[in-house]
């Protein structure tokens, strides 16, 4: 996604079970590369993480951005 993506929308590099498909080859975005995983972020369960990037994602979008709607 060349001009990234709108908060709440998954990326086109993610697989049907939520695994990035670019994951350590060299083309993965710095963005992504950036995010390293933490304690509070991972927690105990992949519920706990994807409930903490879905929270990142709605704290760090652009207040003139609507909510984006996604089915996953």
């Amino acid at each position: 996604m060349p001009h990234g993506k709108p908060a709440g929308v998954p990326c086109v590099q993610l697989t049907e079970d939520l695994r990035c498909k670019l994951f350590g080859h060299p083309s993965r975005p710095s963005c992504c590369v950036g995010l390293q995983p933490a304690a509070d972020m991972c927690g105990a369960s992949r519920e706990h993480a994807l409930v903490w990037l879905a929270t990142l994602e709605q704290q760090t979008r652009p207040s003139n951005t609507p909510p984006a709607r996604h089915d996953r």
